[in-house]
């Protein structure tokens, strides 16, 4: 249901997951309405920046060598995809750090495998705002793994996309119905919690409050 919503924006960081250039050059990894959610994702930055929010950045970028048992690899034994060789693993010029902010690679979905939990609880953090590609996959893993250790998320729904509409549509939906003590927004709503406002978010009051099917999925998003 939505209901008010006001955080401590002084204890929230940003996440910005997987925003690589791979996902818009890429042909088998094109993420559908990508410039959209750049330009997005780029609102939200300027936003943290202007209230003091950390920026944290995050690139899947997979070492063969490394990588798990099962993972698709071509014939010359590299990554099938994200290869650490290959430069479209570059984020995004639009959405890259600047001034100093982390940028961390990572090899596995949630951005969680790399340490961040615990710097983000030592500074104090306790909201997270997350955004990035894909939502079913990267952005899933990272949201559960966020509520996981304890911290509230923000989803910003029109800031993340996947594959397909109906692939980014109905993984915001999962992370929905089971965001327990978060909420999904939109970019502006998301950008107005950060600046300290109180705004209407939707946010679950009970377990699994939206069964959606083929007919009704797009309605139901489109009410977050």
């Amino acid at each position: 249901m939505r209901r008010p919503l006001a955080i401590d924006a002084r204890r929230s960081a940003l996440l910005c997951i997987d925003l690589q250039e791979e996902h818009r050059q890429d042909q088998r990894l094109l993420a559908v309405g990508f410039d959209g959610v750049i330009a997005n994702v780029a609102r939200l930055q300027r936003a943290a920046r202007q209230n003091r929010i950390p920026v944290y950045h995050f690139a899947y970028v997979v070492d063969s060598a490394a990588a798990l048992p099962h993972h698709p690899k071509l014939p010359d034994g590299r990554s099938a995809f994200s290869d650490k060789d290959d430069p479209l693993t570059a984020i995004c010029p639009e959405v890259a750090p600047v001034d100093g902010e982390p940028q961390i690679i990572k090899s596995e979905a949630s951005a969680f495998g790399t340490g961040l939990g615990d710097a983000l609880k030592a500074s104090g953090v306790e909201w997270l705002f997350v955004c990035g590609v894909w939502t079913e996959a990267c952005v899933d893993a990272t949201v559960k793994s966020a509520l996981k250790l304890g911290f509230r998320v923000v989803l910003a729904k029109d800031a993340c996309g996947s594959g397909s509409v109906a692939m980014h549509r109905t993984g915001i939906l999962n992370l929905a119905n089971r965001l327990y003590g978060g909420a999904v927004t939109d970019t502006r709503g998301a950008c107005r919690l950060m600046a300290g406002e109180t705004i209407d978010a939707w946010q679950p009051d009970r377990p699994v409050p939206m069964r959606f099917g083929f007919d009704d999925a797009s309605e139901l998003y489109d009410g977050l």
